[in-house]
């Protein structure tokens, strides 16, 4: 903090340069026929405001704005009027020519505007880069950047990369996925504990230990080509204590400052509940969203209208760039809210159909619908969000209860039904993301000890019922690890096959272990079935109430109907159909899907103990 503090001072107090030069452009380039036409160019270099601006071919600058430190000047052009392909920025001082920069404005990619995101036909694959493959062996250190590569630490850099990703599409293709979510591959270079990216160092560049900006926008058009989509981890909250831009801030304001903390540094309370409470004082509230997540991770201020604009850009710039299929946003209720709901909006105008979804750590229903856009509850708080998706933080913490309480009217299978109950809430649960596990949760297969049962059940339930369904990389083959034991790192292990030196690799079907190869079938099964079912990405639903450890619940259309069940009792159940008739009304057979068992209704359903089965539902 106390360097942060004197790079101000020093950058503030600058007053003249005999010299200049320019160190960066952001962006670097930009495109033609965006629906807002309006760019905001950010020029960087030591004393560049107290230099003469111009644009050459004529071009207008429709505003130039200044902050206190004079290294840094926002250029505002209108691209509409811009009818050449390149133009030049000149910095000149006294007539004479300091600095020049070519900005290119491209053509923007066929059919851009219109492109598809991730929806609930998906199924998203969450990777950890840094531990899942190692593509590119030359790259896993960089002189540039201070953390090098140790595969002995556990919170060290492994060396995964984006090749290593792009190497393994057949297998993620072949699970079943159809969206791939990375954790931030942007420049993290913080001097230990980098390899997670959230304390980004710099936005627009690829960190060079996971590959280049092309390695990126390649594994992305690779993704599109085989149908599936790239989505990014954005993070808008925070910054590394590293960023260029925090070594020499643009303004104090940029980010947030405390007069009662330590050299201006103060760890947010957590208590995100506050952006809602009609009654919370504004101190708490303070800490909850301009608090600090810790000393390496400055609070970046989404009010100040230059950082909004900044943010708003760059999530565009790589939307259009890396032709991405949706955003995952770290954090999101510690930002400014106002400001985020411009944020969403200024992307969704560009891309109608672009999704984004936030992170939305909350325990109730009525917290976390608040944040999806036109949001009942958000409008009671008179607000409206515009962010399209929500996480289903509900049913997450809900479901390590349900399979593992002794059932009784208030435990057990009763969790999940009673976390479906509040489903009026969301203005679109179709577009609530669904999981068990992430990177910062316990493992599922950690909870229940590697049990496959205890995953098929849960995987069915989060494959089958409304929403987008989200799984963690290696727990399709079983993979473990002990947050409370070991930390972040043991639930981020390396993926088995991942480097050269692994004496086994989980990618060929054919090496994966008979414990593996269980985990990885049955899902495979089910999430290639889930591609083509309709009925499950948009149909309706209808909930039975728990009995003796079961719970049963329909999916269903004008068109067909299929009938879930998750047995979590020790002994098998035979179902009264009848309970069902409402259900079953018209349905006299039907086909489990796992396994190709041909069953008749008429005998009624006897589910094995710790089971789950689906079932397409027949005339």
């Amino acid at each position: 903090m106390k360097k942060i503090c004197l790079a101000l001072a020093l950058s503030v107090a600058s007053a003249a340069f005999s010299q200049q030069n320019l160190e960066r452009v952001e962006p670097a380039f930009w495109w033609k026929g965006m629906k807002n036409p309006e760019l905001q160019i950010l020029v960087y270099g030591k004393g560049i405001a107290n230099n003469e601006i111009s644009l050459s071919d004529g071009i207008s600058i429709k505003g130039i704005q200044k902050v206190e430190n004079p290294n840094f000047v926002f250029i505002t052009v209108n691209t509409s009027e811009i009818k050449v392909p390149k133009f030049t920025i000149n910095i000149k001082k006294n007539g004479k020519d300091l600095a020049n920069y070519t900005y290119e404005l491209k053509e923007r990619n066929p059919g851009s505007a219109g492109r598809e995101s991730y929806t609930s036909k998906d199924v998203m694959y969450l990777i950890m880069p840094d531990r899942f493959a190692n593509g590119d062996e030359k790259n896993d250190s960089s002189p540039d950047l201070t953390e090098k590569a140790d595969r002995k630490l556990p919170n060290g850099r492994h060396g995964g990369d984006l090749q290593g990703i792009i190497n393994n599409l057949d297998y993620i293709q072949k699970l079943g996925a159809t969206a791939v979510w990375l954790t931030p591959v942007n420049e993290d270079n913080e001097k230990v504990y980098s390899y997670h990216g959230y304390a980004q160092t710099d936005l627009y560049k690829i960190d060079a230990r996971y590959g280049t900006n092309e390695d990126y926008k390649t594994l992305s058009q690779q993704l599109n080509k085989r149908n599936m989509k790239l989505v990014m981890d954005y993070v808008t909250n925070h910054w590394g204590v590293s960023h260029w831009m925090i070594k020499d801030l643009p303004s104090k304001d940029w980010i947030h400052w405390f007069s009662d903390g330590e050299n201006g540094f103060k760890r947010s309370n957590y208590k995100i509940t506050s952006q809602f409470d009609t009654n919370a004082s504004e101190i708490d509230r303070k800490y909850a969203l301009d608090g600090w997540f810790d000393t390496t991770m400055p609070d970046i201020n989404q009010k100040n209208p230059l950082v909004l604009k900044y943010l708003t850009q760059n999530a565009i710039w790589w939307i259009e760039y890396a032709e991405l299929g949706g955003f995952r946003v770290d954090t999101y209720p510690y930002n400014d809210k106002e400001a985020m709901a411009k944020w969403a909006k200024a992307i969704t105008d560009e891309y109608p159909k672009f999704n984004i979804v936030g992170e939305t750590w909350l325990s109730t229903a009525g917290h976390i619908s608040a944040w999806q856009k036109d949001s009942k509850t958000g409008e009671a708080a008179g607000y409206n969000s515009n962010l399209p998706s929500v996480m289903d933080f509900v049913l997450f913490s809900e479901m390590p209860k349900a399979f593992q309480e002794e059932e009784s009217w208030d435990k057990g299978m009763i969790k999940l039904y009673d976390a479906f109950t509040s489903d009026f809430l969301y203005p679109d649960t179709r577009n609530l993301l669904v999981f068990f596990e992430n990177h910062d949760t316990e493992r599922w297969n950690e909870i229940f000890n590697a049990d496959p049962a205890a995953y098929k059940m849960g995987l069915t339930l989060i494959s089958t019922v409304r929403g987008i369904p989200q799984i963690y990389y290696g727990s399709e083959i079983g993979m473990r690890g002990n947050k409370k034991k070991g930390g972040d790192a043991d639930i981020r292990r390396d993926f088995p096959g991942g480097w050269k030196s692994d004496k086994q690799s989980a990618f060929n079907l054919s090496s994966q272990t008979p414990e593996q190869k269980e985990f990885f079938s049955f899902t495979q099964k089910l999430l290639n079935w889930r591609k083509g079912k309709d009925v499950i990405h948009n149909g309706k639903t209808k909930n039975f109430v728990p009995k003796d450890g079961v719970f049963t619940y329909f999916r269903y259309n004008d068109r067909e109907s299929v009938m879930v069940i998750l047995n979590n009792n020790k002994k098998d159940q035979t179902l009264d159909l009848k309970y069902f008739e409402e259900a079953l009304k018209g349905f006299s057979k039907g086909k489990e899907i796992i396994s190709g068992k041909e069953l008749n209704l008429q005998k009624g359903i006897t589910i094995p103990a710790k089971t789950s089965l689906i079932i397409e539902l027949e005339k």
